[in-house]
Formats: C-alpha cells, sequence, structure tokens
C-alpha cells in the first residue's frame, strides 16, 4: 500500500519550530512536579487571582437570559463603549466605540493587527527584551522582525534615538510595549509622543500593545493614544488577562482610526466570527466596576515585587532593579551563573531547578539583552515566594551554580 505523506502550510510549518529554549526549563520542572516533587513555579505570567466575584455573578446572569449566540465583528456595542469611554477619559482625544475591534485575546488582537498592516517578508521593529509571544505571529505572518536592544546596564529602558536610527527603508511598522514584559520598563508620554510623531513622518505604523496598562508602581501608565499628537497611524493593543485576573477569559481588543479598524472587523469576521457575548459584557461591567478589585491586585502586587527586590539584593551575585510596573522581577545572575556559550540566565535557571527544585525563566527568549538574567514571576503568595527566594539564596550561596 503506498503511504500518504502529507503537506502543510508554511505558516504550520513556522509554527512547528521548536520552541525547547523557550520552554524547557519550565516543561522540565512540570515533569518533577508530576513526579511529586516540591517544585516552586516562578516562571508563569497566569495571575494567581481568581477573577472577582461580582464579575462572576454578573456573568452568571447573563449566561441566564441567554446571551450565548452570535456576536457583531467589532464586538458587542456595550463592551466597545465601555472600552471608547475609558479612553476618552485618559486622552486628549476622544474615542467612539467605531473605533474599537474586540478579539479573544490581547494576542489574537496583535495577529489581527499585524495580519492587516504587513505583508509577508515586510520589516516590523520592535525593542527588546519583548513578550515571547511576539516571535510566533511574526514566523506565521512571515515577517521580517528586527529587534532593537534596550541593554540591561541602562535598566532596560526605552531609547527612543535608538528606536528612531534602527528604523530604514524597509521597516513599516514598529511594535512597542509598555509597561513591558518581561521588563516592567514604562515609555514616558514625551518618548511616545516623539515616536508616533517621528513613525508617522515617515509613513509607518506604530502599535503599542499596553496589556500591563492598569499594573504600574512608580507612576501611572501613559497609553499611546493619548500622548500621540495625531491617531491615524497609531494602534493601541489591551486586554483584561492580566489586570483583571481573566487570562483564560480570553477578552482583549484593538483601538485604531478609519479604514484600518473596518479591515480589522472584517479580519475577526472572517477568523473568529465574534467573540461570546456573555463574555463581552461581563468585560464590559468589569470595566465599569473595577476599581477597588484591580487596586486591590495591584497592592499585592506591589508587596510582592518589594519583597523579591529586597532578598534578591541581599544575596551576594545576585541583584536586581524595582521594576516600575508589570508582574516580574528580572535577576542579573551574570556573577555566578557560568555557561560555555555566555547563556548565564539559562545555565542559572537548569542548575537552580536541579538543585532547589524552583522553576524560573531564562532571560535569553526575550532578547539577547536578557541572556543573562531570569525572569521571576509576581504570580504567587508571599508565603511561596519567601519559600522560593530562601531556597535561592541557599543554592547561591552552596556554589551548586557552577553545575550550569
Amino acid at each position: 500500500m503506498t503511504q500518504y505523506n502529507p503537506r502543510f502550510s508554511e505558516l504550520s510549518e513556522a509554527l512547528n519550530k521548536d520552541d525547547a529554549n523557550v520552554w524547557a526549563v519550565s516543561d522540565r520542572a512540570h515533569e518533577l512536579a508530576d513526579k511529586g516533587e516540591d517544585v516552586i513555579f516562578l516562571c508563569v505570567g497566569d495571575p494567581n487571582f481568581d477573577t472577582p466575584e461580582p464579575i462572576l455573578d454578573y456573568t452568571r446572569a447573563r449566561l441566564g437570559v441567554g446571551r450565548t449566540h452570535y456576536s457583531p465583528d467589532a464586538g458587542e456595542p456595550v463592551l466597545r463603549r465601555a472600552i471608547a469611554d475609558i479612553e476618552s477619559k485618559v486622552s486628549p482625544h476622544p474615542c467612539s466605540a467605531d473605533d474599537v475591534v474586540v478579539f479573544p485575546g490581547g494576542t489574537n488582537a496583535i495577529y489581527a493587527v499585524l495580519a492587516c498592516l504587513l505583508n509577508p517578508g515586510e520589516e516590523l521593529l520592535i525593542p527588546e527584551p519583548m513578550y515571547i509571544g511576539y516571535v510566533p505571529i511574526c514566523d506565521a505572518l512571515r515577517l521580517n522582525m528586527k529587534k532593537v536592544a534596550c541593554p540591561a546596564d541602562n535598566d532596560f529602558a526605552f531609547d527612543v534615538d535608538d528606536i528612531k536610527a534602527a528604523i530604514g527603508e524597509d521597516t513599516r511598522a514598529v511594535m512597542v510595549n509598555t509597561p513591558v514584559n518581561p521588563t516592567g520598563a514604562m515609555a514616558t508620554p514625551e518618548q511616545l509622543r516623539e515616536l508616533a510623531a517621528y513613525c508617522r513622518e515617515r509613513g509607518i505604523w506604530l502599535i503599542c500593545d499596553e496589556m500591563y496598562s492598569m499594573i504600574t508602581f512608580a507612576r501611572r501608565h501613559t497609553s499611546l493614544r493619548s500622548a500621540a499628537e495625531h491617531l491615524d497611524n497609531v494602534v493601541v493593543i489591551d486586554g483584561l488577562s492580566k489586570s483583571h485576573a481573566m487570562s483564560g477569559w480570553r477578552l482583549g481588543w484593538a483601538v485604531a482610526q478609519g479604514p484600518l479598524v473596518e479591515r480589522l472587523a472584517k479580519f475577526a469576521g472572517a477568523t473568529i466570527f465574534g467573540c461570546p457575548q456573555f463574555i463581552q459584557e461581563a468585560a464590559a461591567f468589569a470595566l465599569e466596576f473595577d476599581t477597588y478589585f484591580v487596586e486591590e491586585m495591584r497592592s499585592a502586587y506591589q508587596k510582592r515585587r518589594d519583597l523579591i527586590v529586597e532578598r534578591i539584593n541581599n544575596i551576594p551575585g545576585l541583584n536586581c532593579t524595582s521594576p516600575d510596573a508589570g508582574m516580574f522581577v528580572m535577576v542579573d545572575v551574570s556573577a555566578v551563573a557560568h555557561s560555555k556559550d555566555g547563556n548565564c540566565g539559562e545555565a542559572f535557571a537548569e542548575a537552580l531547578l536541579d538543585a532547589e527544585r524552583v522553576s524560573v525563566l531564562p532571560g535569553a527568549p526575550f532578547g539577547p539583552s536578557a541572556r543573562n538574567h531570569v525572569r521571576l514571576t509576581l504570580a504567587a503568595e508571599e508565603g511561596e515566594l519567601a519559600r522560593a527566594l530562601d531556597r535561592i539564596e541557599r543554592f547561591v550561596a552552596s556554589g551548586s551554580r557552577q553545575a550550569g
């Protein structure tokens, strides 16, 4: 019998690439935990809070009245208006529900925006360290990703001059993330305004991923949409996954203007055929009545950040900067980890898991600027963090990191 040899698309081949270097330590940690080992996970960005009960109650009520049918391509009007109202309150530019398109999660919104703006082979410029999820999206769309370093010795801060210098004739779009996953760095209003104006002058798009906009410590987040003088080349992406502990609800959105909104709505209609009605209405409720529980979660993250930063900076050989925002702390391990290929973060993470059963994420997958770092999440209770930090301190003191 003739054997059938299936053929697959280039898109699926791009997504089928081995990503073991990204999640290898985490995957091994889960294998150890499945065998009964006492593993502490400090690697994931999924909030460890439950979705607030008032949101759950409202969702049950919307289910009870049958809000389980098809939704408009661009999203339910009640949610689009709620998002537009928030944008209008924080920006000098009025925002209409017609400027908003809803997607099943921020990652899907990013995919849709890039698919509508760039053709295969065209250049997208992104500062790094950056969110790991950008890579498979760019691979799937066959985009040419050009990275701009935000060096660790400058606390991973944005440098608009570096970004502007990296923009070339082939650049079709720039995508920034503020606050940044993984570093917690925040662009200033002046930086965003300058970058938006420069991109507009060059005739290119500026996309801003603002998924951590509600988890800030040093100062309030400034949206690109409020900082930019003109909005015709600006796209803002946000969602509820982090701020409202709703990562599994899969709800995000893009805010733009004019023809792009129409194209995004048609793209959503062709690919997802609308998000669930009851989830969208629950999201609108969450945005309207979120002040208490968002502040409660933000305060908890700040306490956890302060705990990690104080403990890490008291361990000889380790150091970290207190992040201004986000759910992570980046720890420099270059003074204590050893690696033949110079990837100190991966060596440290592997050896720490072996010796102390603590799982942290190596920095290299976020970009070359983070290769000497590991990322610790704030999505764990203070007691669990303290237990993990005790193990990290013992690990560094023992010298077992040499195994890296």
